[in-house]
């Protein structure tokens, strides 16, 4: 059973209760590890080094963190075959997608900040009666980074890396469902000789730690990735307080099909928006709308490319579809599929749980999933439901396409599918979505600001969008008559 530590004020450490949470292995069902289940002492200790920390941190020379970034990024890449077979164990993910996507995009993700560290500029304006204004960018100082499930290292080092790099010190709280990359991370943080207390990560639940990290009253700022019932509640707490806040939360994000599409493309296309990471990313495209014209032909095309996305044992190279992350996932998603058809929706394929032989026998599966037939307001098209399930929707034109795409709460990312020019603009500038792909999907440059309307989200995260967050701005003036 291998003991996951938090690692608090540059030391390893376990829950001052002794309290552990089991993590279980989705592939196989069955608890390979336990992680600390942290209570406030553990978050206080924490956010008491952050703040001892953060003085020297933020006075620490731009070259100096990032240089530490890049020996951080340097020992992730060393590491990497390491992390990706954690977090593949972790998540049920494929390995072949933890090595191509996940570990990667966080090896990207450090050194893209580190170059941010030393590039990031403030402002001067000068004023004709003879004063200059100028605006300083100062480090906030404790911060709160609070991760998913889903991708748990790419989305750690996505807010953990530009907290640094500003100047910030960081307490962070892993989803306590895959927190095992979170812990090898720290192991690396303290490798490469990051000063004690700059980062600090406590594992345990949103309830327990998270609840304790998101009201302390020294935390100056939280960055949340999540479901929007949490962001709604660590909003609730923020607000009163007057903190810095960045929500990145749910979608049900449509993929806009036209009939001028380029076909075989579009299809394979939809297909990897669906059911990539097994549907768990929010930006996944649930919601297939299709023009009416090539309606059938497009559905038929899906659901065969759909048909063969077969799940398989995680640890295998050659799987593309791994498990669901946890039972009571699997369980949620489930349900969803069942109410679907309650509503009178069509399961073209998929629809039940799998089982995959030897190992897997008692893992959690389900077959990649697509469903026609249901209403654009009914729960299935509204709701999300973050597995591999997709539904389809026809259209008959350009205005039935956005009345759709914007038909329901969320706005975090859409795509759009057709050689029409000018259509694709006017679409992308009537949807309600903070990302809106072209002829593509999940195609990511780290400068962009990502993040979501609605009950999406609050803020942006990426690029220098993540430095201005971490960083409180203050103009000074100087009249020099």
């Amino acid at each position: 059973m291998e003991q996951i530590l938090n690692f608090i004020g540059g030391e390893h450490r376990p829950a001052a209760s002794g309290s552990t949470l089991p993590v279980y292995d989705p592939a196989t069902g069955s608890v390979y590890a336990q992680a600390p289940d942290s209570d406030a002492s553990d978050v206080e200790a924490a956010v008491a080094a952050a703040h001892c920390a953060a003085k020297d941190w933020g006075r620490t020379p731009a070259d100096q963190r990032a240089a530490l970034l890049h020996r951080l990024a340097d020992a992730v890449e060393r590491h990497s075959e390491e992390l990706a077979q954690a977090e593949s164990r972790d998540t049920g993910k494929p390995i072949a997608s933890a090595r191509s996507m996940d570990i990667p995009r966080a090896i990207a993700n450090l050194r893209f900040y580190a170059a941010a560290a030393t590039q990031f500029a403030s402002e001067s304006h000068a004023m004709e009666i003879g004063a200059i204004n100028y605006t300083l960018r100062q480090p906030l100082g404790v911060v709160a980074c609070i991760s998913p499930w889903n991708l748990p290292l790419y989305l750690l080092t996505w807010k953990i890396a530009p907290a640094l790099a500003a100047g910030n010190a960081v307490v962070a709280k892993p989803s306590e469902v895959t927190p095992m990359t979170a812990f090898l991370f720290s192991r690396l943080a303290e490798a490469v000789g990051l000063p004690a207390g700059v980062l600090n990560i406590v594992h345990g639940t949103g309830p327990g730690a998270g609840q304790t990290l998101v009201d302390h009253p020294d935390v100056k700022a939280i960055s949340f990735t999540g479901g929007t019932a949490t962001g709604a509640r660590i909003a609730a707490s923020a607000a009163p307080r007057f903190r810095k806040l960045s929500l990145e939360m749910g979608g049900k994000n449509p993929t806009i099909v036209f009939d001028d599409c380029d076909f075989e493309r579009t299809v394979a296309e939809t297909v990897r928006a669906g059911f990539s990471n097994t549907g768990q990313i929010c930006l996944c495209g649930s919601r297939v709308l299709v023009q009416r014209g090539i309606y059938e032909r497009f559905r038929d095309a899906l659901v065969a490319a759909v048909a063969e996305l077969t799940p398989g044992d995680p640890a295998d190279d050659a799987t593309r579809v791994g498990a669901i992350v946890n039972l009571a996932q699997r369980d949620k998603v489930l349900a969803a599929i069942t109410e679907a058809r309650a509503l009178g929706g069509t399961v073209l394929t998929g629809g039940e749980p799998v089982m995959v032989p030897g190992r897997c026998a008692q893992g959690w599966f389900i077959a990649p999933t697509v469903i026609e037939g249901l209403p654009a307001d009914c729960a299935t098209n509204q709701e999300e439901i973050f597995g591999p399930v997709v539904t389809l929707l026809p259209f008959e034109d350009e205005a039935e396409a956005i009345a759709l795409a914007n038909s329901v709460r969320y706005g975090l990312a859409a795509s759009i599918w057709t050689r029409d020019g000018a259509r694709a603009h006017r679409v992308a500038a009537a949807v309600e979505a903070g990302l809106v792909w072209i002829n593509c999907w999940m195609l990511r440059d780290l400068r962009v600001p990502m993040g979501g309307m609605k009950d999406s989200g609050v803020g942006r995260e990426g690029g220098f969008e993540a430095m201005r967050f971490f960083t409180e701005a203050k103009t000074v003036t100087v009249d020099h008559r």
